[in-house]
């Protein structure tokens, strides 16, 4: 999944507790004329996530920024300073993407017909392995009978005796 970096703005991770925007725009302030500083909330505790994004006016302002203050520490913790990823809105096929939603739809509807199609060859191909599968028992218990039949003539004297009789009038 390639997506094309934001050369002016910086992924900030790694941030302390203590730091907010400012101190955030504090550190960056040096490197260049700042556009915008961020820091998601998480919902649940209305505190920073632990990480940022920094844009500057200017890419070689964010440039110099990233390689000086990756690796570098503030309040404590060790900073990872990154280009960003272009922001991301809810929706598309996997979830989360950088398109809206809809820009899957024709693709959507047609995954659904193809998904349909299979469901309905399946049924036939179950049907018929069902048929199958009933004609084989069938033919199994039609042999078993066979096989109960010829036993019970062997042991049979009278029923021997008849068989015999059948055979020579089949015969003649």
């Amino acid at each position: 999944m390639n997506q094309p970096v934001q050369k002016n703005t910086l992924y900030v991770g790694g941030l302390a507790e203590e730091v907010n925007e400012a101190i955030l725009h504090s550190a960056f302030i040096p490197f260049g004329d700042i556009k915008d500083v961020k820091t998601p909330l998480d919902q649940a505790t209305q505190k920073h996530r632990s990480f940022g994004f920094v844009t500057f006016l200017e890419k070689e302002d964010a440039a110099a920024a990233m390689d000086n203050m990756d690796g570098a520490e503030l309040y404590g913790r060790v900073l990872t300073v990154n280009y960003a990823l272009p922001e991301r809105i809810k929706g598309g096929e996997q979830g989360w993407a950088a398109q809206p939603i809809w820009a899957d739809a024709d693709t959507w509807f047609e995954r659904q017909q193809q998904e349909e199609e299979m469901q309905r060859i399946q049924a036939e191909n179950r049907a018929a392995m069902e048929a199958a599968e009933e004609l084989h028992r069938k033919k199994m218990a039609e042999e078993r009978e066979g096989e109960k039949e010829e036993v019970e003539v062997r042991d049979d004297p009278m029923a021997m005796a008849e068989a015999e009789v059948l055979k020579q009038s089949n015969s003649s």
